[in-house]
Formats: structure tokens, C-alpha cells, sequence
């Protein structure tokens, strides 16, 4: 039933977080290692061959992977250690800034290379987000609950276990537009999609087509569960819209 169902659902979270901790553990413990296989390559060659450029290997992965204190950690370290094993490796400079003006000059480097690294990973999440949800409303769109539905599909094919979907759409939402301007619409719109996502559960999900049409999933959920949720659903929005926008009502089907 659904206390099985969540009950899956923490489990597959905590084993989530525990791989992400196990992942995050390992690009540290190995970034770790290049660096002092790096130092130690560095003394070893002295001012013969430079290697700073490979640091960038450890100081990358660690803040794309794990996050960007992490990759700053990181790239201390490889400065530090190129500077340690330069000065071992008893390079002789003219002046003694000179060292001290190098190593600042590489960790300027490492930390600018982190932070354009962490950056465009920032970039790249907020895209991927963008690309699964609904501008207007925030919730997921068509594309994510496709994706969502045939996953619910196919494991409840395999594990034979029930889920419900149902389609709501707003009628005579046009009356809104017309009347009051497709800003005063866009409004109605998100919240609608906020009202539904507090009266649905922690496992369901709610989606936004298009327009003024809307998606409702519900796992582990038959038409006796699902009557009884979309019956409180639309009594609840029917007494949040009266006062407003009277005229505008609700459709849904489900299978």
C-alpha cells in the first residue's frame, strides 16, 4: 500500500545521499593523491619541467564533483605543494619575492580556475532545472512528467502495482484572460498549481501541459484513493476561486 510506497521512497533517498556521500568521499581522497604525486614529480624534476597545469586536474574534478569550499581546499593545496616541493627542489632564485611572488601568482590561478569551474557547473544545473519545469508556474512540465509517467509505467508493469493519472484542465479560463488581462491568467495559473501540489502528497506529482491544463500522478494509488483526493481537490479550489473568479471551473478525468 502507500506506507509501503513511502516508505521505499526515504530508503531510496537515504541511499541516494549515502552514495553522493561515498562519491564526494572518493574525488577528495583521489584529488588528494594527484596532488602529492604531483608534488612529488615536482621535486623530483625540480625547475626542469613545470607541471602546474596538471593541479588543474584535482582542483576541476573535486569542485565539479563534490562543491566549490571543496574545490578552493584543493587548490590551496596544490599551490602550497608546488611551492613545497619548489623550494625542496632548491631552486635558486635571484631574489627571494620571487618565490613568494610565484606561488601567489599559481594560487591566483588554481583559485580563478575554481571558481570559473564552479560557475559553470552552477550554469549547467539551473539549466537542466529550466529545461524540466514550467516557467510560470515552477512545477515540473510536459517533458519532466513524460519521463516521470514512463518510469511509473514500467514499474508498475514489473512489480504489478497500481497508480492513477489524472488530467485537470480550468474551464472557461479564456473569461480570465479577456476579462482581466493574461497577466491576471498567468497568475491564476500559478495558483492553481501551488494549491495543488499542497493538497496531493509527498509522492505525487503534479505537472502543467500547457495552457490551462494540468497533470496528476498518483503511485501506488486505485480509483477508491484517487475519488476521494481529487473530490477534496476540487472542493478546496472551488472555495478559493468563488469569491474571485466564480465562473471558473474544473474538469478532470483519470485512469
Amino acid at each position: 500500500g502507500f506506507t509501503d510506497w513511502y516508505t521505499q521512497e526515504q530508503m531510496n533517498k537515504m541511499l541516494t545521499k549515502t552514495f553522493e556521500e561515498r562519491s564526494s568521499k572518493f574525488w577528495i581522497l583521489s584529488s588528494l593523491m594527484l596532488v602529492s604525486f604531483l608534488g612529488l614529480v615536482d621535486y623530483a624534476t625540480g625547475n626542469e619541467f613545470s607541471f602546474s597545469l596538471f593541479y588543474l586536474i584535482p582542483i576541476a574534478s573535486t569542485t565539479w564533483h563534490v562543491k566549490f569550499k571543496t574545490g578552493l581546499f584543493i587548490a590551496a593545496l596544490s599551490a602550497i605543494t608546488w611551492a613545497v616541493a619548489d623550494f625542496f627542489a632548491g631552486t635558486d632564485y635571484r631574489q627571494p619575492i620571487i618565490y613568494f611572488w610565484n606561488t601567489l601568482i599559481r594560487l591566483g590561478f588554481f583559485v580563478t580556475v575554481t571558481y570559473l569551474i564552479a560557475e559553470l557547473h552552477k550554469s549547467q544545473r539551473t539549466i537542466e532545472a529550466l529545461a524540466d519545469t514550467d516557467y510560470v508556474t515552477g512545477v515540473m512540465n510536459a517533458r519532466r512528467f513524460n519521463r516521470l509517467l514512463e518510469h511509473e509505467l514500467n514499474r508498475s508493469r514489473r512489480y504489478k502495482r497500481p497508480f492513477t493519472l489524472v488530467y485537470l484542465d480550468l474551464d472557461n479560463f479564456k473569461q480570465v484572460n479577456d476579462n482581466f488581462g493574461h497577466n491576471e491568467g498567468d497568475q491564476l495559473i500559478k495558483f492553481i498549481a501551488e494549491e495543488l501540489k499542497c493538497q496531493i502528497r509527498s509522492t505525487d506529482a503534479v505537472a502543467r501541459l500547457g495552457g490551462d491544463e494540468f497533470a496528476l500522478l498518483f503511485p501506488e494509488a486505485g480509483r477508491n484513493e484517487v475519488e476521494v483526493i481529487m473530490s477534496k481537490i476540487q472542493n478546496h479550489l472551488k472555495e478559493k476561486l468563488c469569491r474571485s473568479y466564480p465562473f471558473v471551473t474544473f474538469s478532470a478525468g483519470a485512469v
